[in-house]
C-alpha cells in the first residue's frame, strides 16, 4: 500500500538563527575610538602588571620566575596590537584623503 506524502514544513528553527545573526551583527557595531582606547588602556595596564611582576622577580618575592616572562610576552603583544590597530588606521586615513570628489 502506498501513502501519500507529507507536505514537508519549513525549517523553523533554522530561520529563527538566520534572523539572531543578522540582528546580532547590527548591534554589535563599536566606534572605532573605543576600540583604541581599550587598546591603549590594555597596553597600560599590562605594562604595570610587567613592571609589577620585574620588581618582584628583582627582590625575591616571586614565586614563579615564568610570571615575569608571561607578563613581558603580553605586554609585547598588547603592544604590537596598538600598533597594527594604528597602522591600520593610518591606511585607512590615507585611502580616504585619495578618494577624488
Amino acid at each position: 500500500m502506498i501513502s501519500p506524502i507529507d507536505r514537508l514544513q519549513p525549517l523553523a528553527a533554522l530561520t529563527e538563527d538566520q534572523k539572531t545573526v543578522e540582528t546580532v551583527q547590527t548591534a554589535e557595531q563599536v566606534p572605532f575610538g573605543a576600540v583604541f582606547r581599550s587598546a591603549v588602556d590594555n597596553v597600560r595596564q599590562t605594562d604595570a602588571e610587567k613592571v609589577q611582576t620585574d620588581y618582584l622577580l628583582a627582590t625575591g618575592q616571586l614565586d614563579n620566575p615564568a610570571q615575569s616572562t608571561i607578563a613581558g610576552t603580553k605586554y609585547q603583544m598588547a603592544v604590537e596590537l596598538l600598533v597594527q590597530l594604528r597602522n591600520r588606521a593610518l591606511d585607512a586615513y590615507s585611502e580616504l584623503t585619495r578618494i577624488n570628489m
